[in-house]
C-alpha cells in the first residue's frame, strides 16, 4: 500500500477489514478523516458524503457571488474560489469540499483560450486538429495554475481538519477531446479520427496534458489537497478495446505520478459501466460510478479491490422526499456496509436542485448508515 498522507489526528492506519473497538463503539470520527478512511477502505463510523458540483448554480449564495463575476474570475480568484467552496460545504454540511475550479483551466496555461457562452458551454475558438497545433501546445507554464493551490490553502486553513479537501483535475482523454471539438461533443468524431488515424500525433497530445496535470496536481497537493480527483468525464463515449488501446497507458500513468505524491486518487467517469474493468488497472483507490449502473453490481464488476464512490442520479435531487429516502436507503443496502463506499451522486448537481433536498440526503446518508458500520 502506497504511504499516503494521513491527517495528524487520524488513527493508523488499518489494514484487517475488521473493524476496531472504538469505531465499533460508535465514537464519532471528524468528517475529514472520515472520508479519507472511506478512500482508502478502511472502517468507518458512518458513510461519508458529499456532492460533485456542490458549490453551483443551485444555490443562492454562489448566484449572488455569479452576479458580479464570471466563472472564470471566479477561479481564478483565490479568495472568492474559497468562498463559494467553504460555503456550499458548510451549508451543506457534507464530509469533504471540493475546491471551485473548471477541468479546463490547465488549457490556458498550455496557450489555447477558451471561453464559456450562454447555454453552450465552454467553447475553444482554436480547436487542436493538427500535428503542428499539438506542438505549438505548452508545457511549461503550469505554475501559472497557482492561483487554485493558493484557494485550497485558503479552504485548508478555513477548515483545519475538520473535513476532507478534493483537489481535482481532468483527465488527458476528456480535456483532449475538447481541445480538439472545441468544446462538448456527441460523436467525438476529430477526437476519434486523430486516435484512428494519426495515433502518434494523438499520444504526443496525451503526453503533453499529462506532463501539465501531474504539474498541477502536485501544485495542489503541496497546498495541502487530501485526495485528488480525476475527472474522465466523456471516457464514456469509447469502447472497451478503444479505451485500453488509446487512454488507459497514459492515465494509469497519471493516476500512479499522483499517488506517489502521498494522496489516494479518486477516478471518475459518466456511462462507464462497460468500462469499469479496465479503469480499475489504472491502479485508483477509488473508481466514482454513475446511476445506470448498481452500486452493489459496479462494485462487483470491480472485485470489491477498489473503494468505489456513487451513485445517486442527481435528478433523484428533485423527488418527493419518501422516493428520495428510499432511494438513498437502495444505494446504502446496496453498499452493504463494506468499508470502502463514498455516497455522493453519479453526476453533479444541477441548476434548479432544490438545496433542502440535498441537504436531506446527507441526513438520511447519516441516519441510515450510523448502524451498517458496526457489522462483523
Amino acid at each position: 500500500m502506497l504511504p499516503f498522507k494521513l491527517k495528524p489526528s487520524m488513527p493508523e492506519k488499518i489494514t484487517s477489514p475488521e473493524l476496531t473497538p472504538d469505531l465499533a463503539a460508535h465514537s464519532a470520527l471528524p468528517s475529514g478523516c472520515r472520508f479519507l478512511r472511506a478512500c482508502l477502505r478502511q472502517p468507518v463510523d458512518k458513510t461519508p458524503v458529499w456532492f460533485l458540483r456542490q458549490a453551483g448554480r443551485y444555490m443562492p449564495e454562489y448566484q449572488a457571488v455569479r452576479r458580479h463575476h464570471s466563472l472564470l474570475q471566479i477561479c481564478k480568484n483565490p479568495e472568492l474560489a474559497a468562498e463559494v467552496t467553504i460555503t456550499a460545504a458548510e451549508r451543506l454540511d457534507v464530509d469533504a469540499a471540493i475546491i471551485f475550479a473548471d477541468l479546463l483551466l490547465p488549457l490556458e496555461s498550455m496557450g489555447l483560450d477558451f471561453e464559456f457562452l450562454a447555454g453552450e458551454g465552454p467553447v475553444i475558438h482554436q480547436p487542436v486538429r493538427t500535428a503542428a497545433d499539438v506542438d505549438k501546445l505548452r508545457i511549461d507554464r503550469a505554475h501559472e495554475l497557482g492561483y487554485v493551490a493558493e484557494a485550497i490553502r485558503k479552504v485548508v486553513a478555513h477548515f483545519n481538519d475538520r473535513i476532507g479537501i478534493v483537489g481535482f483535475c481532468g483527465a488527458p482523454f476528456t480535456l483532449a477531446s475538447y481541445m480538439i471539438e472545441g468544446g462538448g461533443s456527441r460523436n467525438y468524431i476529430f477526437t476519434k479520427t486523430m486516435m484512428y488515424r494519426e495515433p502518434s500525433v494523438w499520444q504526443l497530445l496525451l503526453d503533453k496534458l499529462a506532463m501539465v496535470l501531474e504539474e498541477y496536481a502536485a501544485q495542489q497537493v503541496e497546498a495541502g489537497a487530501d485526495v485528488i480527483q480525476i475527472f474522465d468525464s466523456w471516457a464514456g463515449a469509447l469502447s472497451p478495446t478503444d479505451y485500453r488501446d488509446f487512454v488507459l497507458p497514459v492515465t494509469t500513468r497519471l493516476v500512479r505520478r499522483v499517488q506517489e505524491l502521498g494522496v489516494p486518487v479518486i477516478y471518475f467517469g459518466v456511462d462507464t459501466a462497460t468500462l469499469l474493468p479496465a479503469m480499475r488497472e489504472t491502479g485508483a483507490d477509488v473508481i466514482g460510478l454513475d446511476w445506470r449502473v448498481p452500486l452493489d453490481q459496479g462494485w462487483a464488476t470491480l472485485g470489491h479491490a477498489v473503494a468505489v464512490q456513487g451513485n445517486l442520479d442527481p435528478i433523484t435531487l428533485f423527488a418527493n422526499e419518501d422516493l428520495l429516502r428510499q432511494r438513498v436507503r437502495q444505494i446504502l443496502e446496496q453498499a452493504g456496509g463494506r468499508p470502502g463506499h463514498i455516497f455522493n451522486l453519479g453526476h453533479g448537481i444541477v441548476p434548479g436542485t432544490p438545496v433542502e433536498n440535498v441537504q436531506r440526503v446527507v441526513q438520511y446518508v447519516r441516519e441510515f448508515s450510523s448502524g451498517e458500520h458496526t457489522r462483523a
